[in-house]
């Protein structure tokens, strides 16, 4: 979303079209972002719809990279919806074939699978950068984690999804 600052502005001003169109850009790179953090569809739907509450309400201002920091804002949502709950659900392959359906070639091929197989910081450096189109530098500032953490991280993840999956990627 290129035009994010204009339609955050829009938003604040109370323009309801803009925040539909901010929420249907957003919705499926937030929604992956958040349902690879806590591994569970209720939770990750009932963080989806707190964020979006809170940029519906308070759209952030004077920020340097707008989708950033929303992607930080999700991240640090899930991240505390995991922390608050007492019983963790592991994501059960039912319900990974639930979210999948919409692009059932990832789950067909094992994408989602292996994804699923990293460890949490390796699974969210990678759908950040994916799904989330985000810059290796935005994803450092969203962790708060050095810049070079980030990179080899990264490619850390990448060779370990390139062995699991082999030519399919």
């Amino acid at each position: 979303m290129n035009d994010l600052p204009q339609l955050l502005t829009r938003i604040r001003q109370g323009d309801k079209a803009a925040f539909e169109e901010f929420y249907e850009g957003m919705k499926k790179p937030l929604y992956t972002v958040v349902l690879r953090i806590t591994r569970n569809v209720q939770l990750s739907e009932d963080v989806l719809q707190e964020l979006f509450v809170k940029i519906y309400f308070s759209p952030p201002t004077n920020v340097t990279s707008p989708r950033a920091y929303i992607y930080r804002m999700a991240h640090n949502l899930a991240v505390d919806t995991i922390r608050k709950q007492r019983e963790y659900v592991e994501l059960n392959e039912s319900d990974i074939t639930l979210q999948c359906n919409q692009n059932n070639t990832l789950y067909e091929s094992g994408v989602e699978k292996a994804i699923m197989t990293l460890p949490e910081r390796e699974r969210t450096i990678v759908t950040m950068r994916l799904n989330g189109d985000l810059k290796f530098r935005e994803i450092a500032q969203i962790l708060t984690i050095p810049l070079g953490t980030v990179l080899w991280s990264y490619r850390k993840a990448i060779g370990k999804l390139q062995t699991i999956l082999g030519d399919t990627i």
